[in-house]
């Protein structure tokens, strides 16, 4: 990935999270700027705004911040220490697993909700249809 350093407000702007909530993900160690500036600023990375992204889509999953630094931490580490044996990586694996079992889980939940909610939808279609005044 790019080395380029972005301030916090691009990737903000980037990803669509607001400053307070970045900041909130690096005071709970989530994601660490990559770098400061000579000034203090926050300076991230490509891979930060990654990172960041990950965590966005875990969110509306319902996933806690103690689950999201907690599937992070195994994937960093899958990623990060190729020396692993092979014990800890089945372990690590298998967590990586149960996460991926949650999500789908949780999108099968979130399939029958939107479709409960576009039938709502089309049924206010159809009463404003029939209660309408002919030729509108």
């Amino acid at each position: 990935m790019d080395d380029r350093h972005m301030q916090i407000g691009e990737v903000a702007a980037r990803t669509e999270l607001s400053l307070r909530t970045i900041r909130h993900y690096e005071e709970t160690g989530l994601v660490v700027p990559s770098a400061r500036s000579q000034g203090g600023f926050r300076l991230y990375t490509e891979t930060d705004v990654a990172r960041l992204m990950v965590i966005r889509r875990m969110k509306p999953l319902g996933f806690t911040l103690v689950q999201m630094r907690d599937l992070l931490e195994a994937t960093d580490r899958l990623d990060d220490e190729p020396g692993l044996d092979t014990g800890e990586r089945e372990a690590l694996l298998k967590r990586v697993r149960d996460y991926e079992q949650v999500v789908t889980e949780q999108v099968d939940k979130l399939r029958v909700q939107l479709a409960r909610a576009e039938d709502f939808a089309e049924t206010l279609r159809t009463r404003l249809h029939q209660a309408a005044p002919a030729g509108s």
